[in-house]
């Protein structure tokens, strides 16, 4: 997706939240702020990604705060919040004579829990809060039927995570496709290092994705969604094999709607006009979006 107008204020918001998570130190505070400004004055160019622009402006804010996880505490909350739900989650799930459409939905609301934008959460235990609301409004878009019929000729599945919190939903997800297709070769992929509230590496082994999926990648590098240049070797041989991509969340749609991999199949929360826009679909809509 192409950068917009209202991109902008958006990214600084995230901004200044993440100096506001990282520091009580005004200065730093404010010199955070300024600098990620100069940057996005200078990189802002309609032709350009979103997600590309947004990393390099997160890039400069992290150098300036000198913090290299900002969200640390608030990633740790969400998972643990996130976990608290998961009785529920199998509830719902074996009541439901379409366990992969219902997982698909839950894996969406927790595409909630993310912080300093519009339409996300102000704080970890909102999940607790809006989870049943949310799941009464279901699936605004659906191409679950869809998926499912391209996941019966599926060998190889590659599923991109978002935040955390939601990865522990993303958990059961990954359970629940290898129980639709038990013979798919499924790969998860997390950030290659901390940004935002994004899963890392050490979230994927805390919740013991190995017991779901076969084989853990990482993205190799600091990044909004996935930056395809500097992506390791065994994520692009994983892509281009892949009968099948998963993209949770809003930064993979910003990254990978600028690629041709197809077929993606998006789960998403529409949380801000950008995307709804580009989408065209309504804000604050649950999404499961394929691109063929």
């Amino acid at each position: 997706m192409k950068i917009q107008s209202e991109c902008v204020t958006c990214l600084l918001k995230r901004i200044i939240f993440e100096a506001e998570q990282s520091t009580n130190d005004p200065l730093i505070r404010l010199r955070t702020i300024i600098n990620s400004c100069k940057l996005l004055d200078e990189l802002y160019d309609p032709d350009k990604s979103s997600a590309e622009i947004a990393t390099k402006v997160h890039k400069i804010a992290y150098e300036t705060l000198g913090d290299e996880d900002p969200y640390n505490k608030l990633k740790e909350q969400s998972n643990q919040i996130a976990e608290k739900l998961v009785p529920r989650v199998n509830e719902l799930i074996e009541c439901s004579d379409d366990p992969l459409r219902i997982t698909m939905l839950a894996s969406i609301i927790g595409n909630l829990m993310d912080f300093g934008i519009p339409g996300a959460s102000t704080h970890p235990e909102i999940l607790s809060e809006i989870f049943e609301e949310t799941f009464a409004e279901d699936l605004g878009y659906d191409d679950t039927e869809e998926i499912k019929e391209i996941l019966k000729n599926s060998k190889n599945v590659i599923l991109f995570t978002d935040n955390c919190g939601e990865i522990v939903f993303d958990k059961i997800l990954c359970r629940e496709l290898k129980k639709f297709k038990p013979d798919i070769f499924l790969t998860l992929v997390v950030k290659g290092e901390p940004i935002i509230s994004d899963a890392t590496i050490k979230d994927a082994m805390e919740l013991k994705f190995n017991e779901v999926v076969d084989e853990i990648l990482n993205t190799g590098c600091f990044a909004i969604g996935l930056d395809f240049k500097k992506m390791p070797p065994e994520l692009k041989k994983a892509l281009d094999k892949a009968n099948l991509i998963i993209c949770k969340g809003m930064a993979n749609y910003e990254a990978f709607s600028e690629t041709d991999f197809r077929p993606v199949a998006y789960l998403m929360r529409t949380k801000c006009t950008a995307i709804a826009n580009s989408l065209n679909l309504p804000l604050n809509t649950n999404v499961v979006k394929l691109i063929k």
